[in-house]
Parts: structure tokens; sequence; C-alpha cells
């Protein structure tokens, strides 16, 4: 599966979560949910994946830790908040640079209609 057909399956699963619950709960509400609703959609991911940092070739001791990785090619990261930030886009390119990964999506379930806080962050993707 290509990341744009990984993406369109997340999001998918993400609309379906934010038509079934709405917005203004919390953050980890939205992440169980969501992975809830990709395994019935049979899409692998992980939560919650930690991911160790090199910095000049030695290991941190604090690890990067990923909301959500799926189908182990697209970073998603969960957000309930009033508005997402350029602080927040900027973060998921850099998760996306440090783990040699080309898609990341910041999904925003506090939003009245979800496509207004789907942002697809790429990092060299074709």
């Amino acid at each position: 599966m290509h990341e744009n057909e990984i993406s369109e399956q997340v999001i998918g699963a993400a609309i379906e979560v934010h038509r079934t619950l709405g917005p203004g709960l919390l953050e980890s509400v939205y992440e169980e949910a969501l992975c809830y609703e990709l395994h019935l959609r049979g899409v692998r991911f992980e939560r919650q994946k930690p991911v160790p940092i090199s910095y000049k070739g030695v290991k941190l001791a604090t690890d990067l830790r990923l909301d959500l990785l799926v189908e182990d090619m697209v970073i998603v990261d969960v957000k309930a908040k009033e508005a997402m930030t350029e602080y927040d886009h900027a973060k998921t390119l850099t998760y996306l640079r440090l783990t040699d990964t080309r898609l990341g999506l910041n999904l925003n379930f506090h939003e009245m209609r979800l496509v207004d806080g789907i942002k697809r962050i790429a990092n060299d993707l074709e």
C-alpha cells in the first residue's frame, strides 16, 4: 500500500470517529477510538510507538513517542485543541525526518467539521 492509500484509510476512520463522538473530548479518547476503528478496518498500526533518537552518533536516553505509526509508513499525530499551530506541523515534520518517514497526518478532533482539522505533512513524498 502507498502512503496516500494509507492516509485515505486513516482519514476515513477519523471521520467515522468524529461523526460518532463529535468534538470536545480528550485527545486520548480520540486516539483510542481511532485505533479501534483502524482495527475494524484491518489497518495495521502501533500506538504510542517509542522511537530512539540519535544525536551525533549517540543514542539519547529519551525516545520520541509517536501517537500512531500506521502500516509502518504514516505518522499520525492526534490533537484535540482549539486550533493547530505551525508548531504542530513543524513537530510532525521533525518526526518524519527523524524516522525517515514520508507522510504524516495531524488530526484535530476539536474542530466542528473534522475536514477543517486535517493537515497532511509530506517529507519527500512523490
